[in-house]
């Protein structure tokens, strides 16, 4: 009985002592998978974003892409800044051929026609590149979201408010705006003739051009305008070109104070023009900020995760989410008050 009691007690300690053994080992081994993930996430590959404007060199775009750059290093990830240098559909496609054939993660354009590049864009999603769009949109189903600045209605009737404040409410106007094809300047000229036929009986609307974001097509445009239409009490440029190139051109006409300017440009272009009174009042957004969320919901996408409303982006503050367009906030507007507090 004796010698049974002793086994006994052997087997238990055998027992616990397997025990203490098996629970040091799972410690090592979760030690080891905490440290293999570690190791893991240090080497992931660098996530790569192609951006697309709509046309290079011109301020507008160049302040978007002083915003990417600085996405990139915010978020390490490598972004290549590319677009045509005048704003054409088919220039866009063979640039998009090229980011295909480079195999980036995520394709961001802004399109100069939301149809032409439809197809290209199909061919990106057909081989795992997440497509967005920003600025200007293209067809839905060639894209995941579309990047926008503001509310389009919003915005196009602001702009036509602007110019009826300063022509007191009266007279024959035109509009400036970039391509007739890019889908969010018509946008806004929908909602600028909306709001003139609901709130401004006695303003005609007597002509719009297109300046295809050339600056020296916008000031040879603005000049015939104004010497084919003498009674011309405003200009709407819808465009960042438009604006600068029509105070120019009233400007060097003769024409400041009789014929208001008012439009979407950056505060920079603008500047002068504000304060010798040959513009009147301009709006925008941060153009900068909108290339740092392009990238960020780029990148955001290319990690499984989707924007939602009033998410908050670091750098950028809260947008809102309508069914798949982000929208970036409210524009900003410039007179010759506060056109100094502004640099972009």
């Amino acid at each position: 009985m004796k010698w049974k009691k002793i086994i006994n007690f052997i087997f238990i300690l055998l027992i616990v002592s397997a025990c203490s053994n098996d629970s040091n080992y799972k410690i090592i081994y979760e030690q080891k998978v905490i440290t293999h993930e570690v190791t893991k996430n240090k080497e992931r590959k660098q996530t790569t974003i192609a951006i697309i404007p709509k046309v290079i060199n011109i301020p507008y775009f160049n302040a978007v892409e002083e915003g990417v750059n600085e996405a990139a290093k915010v978020l390490d990830v490598h972004v290549i800044f590319e677009g045509p240098v005048i704003a054409n559909a088919q220039q866009q496609i063979a640039i998009i051929e090229k980011m295909i054939a480079k195999k980036v993660d995520v394709i961001a354009v802004s399109a100069n026609d939301p149809d032409t590049l439809v197809p290209v864009l199909k061919k990106a999603q057909k081989q795992s590149i997440k497509v967005i769009t920003w600025d200007a949109d293209t067809k839905p189903e060639a894209r995941a979201y579309f990047v926008n600045m503001v509310n389009p209605e919003t915005l196009g009737r602001h702009l036509m408010d602007m110019l009826a404040w300063n022509t007191k409410e009266k007279g024959d106007f035109v509009i400036m705006t970039g391509a007739y094809s890019a889908s969010n300047l018509n946008e806004w000229l929908k909602w600028i003739q909306i709001q003139q036929k609901e709130y401004y009986p006695d303003m005609n609307l007597v002509d719009i051009v297109a300046t295809d974001d050339n600056p020296h097509k916008a000031y040879m445009l603005a000049t015939k305008l104004l010497k084919n239409n003498p009674n011309l009490k405003g200009i709407i440029g819808n465009s960042s070109v438009g604006p600068p190139a029509a105070a120019q051109a009233v400007k060097e006409n003769g024409k400041s104070g009789k014929v208001s300017v008012v439009g979407l440009s950056s505060p920079n272009s603008m500047n002068v023009y504000l304060k010798e009174g040959s513009a009147q009042i301009i709006t925008l957004w941060s153009p900068k900020k909108l290339g740092f969320l392009t990238v960020a919901i780029a990148n955001n996408i290319s990690e499984g995760l989707y924007p939602y409303d009033k998410q908050e982006i670091v750098g950028v503050g809260n947008i809102r989410l309508l069914d798949e367009m982000v929208i970036m906030g409210e524009p900003i507007d410039f007179t010759k008050e506060n056109v100094d507090q502004y640099d972009f």
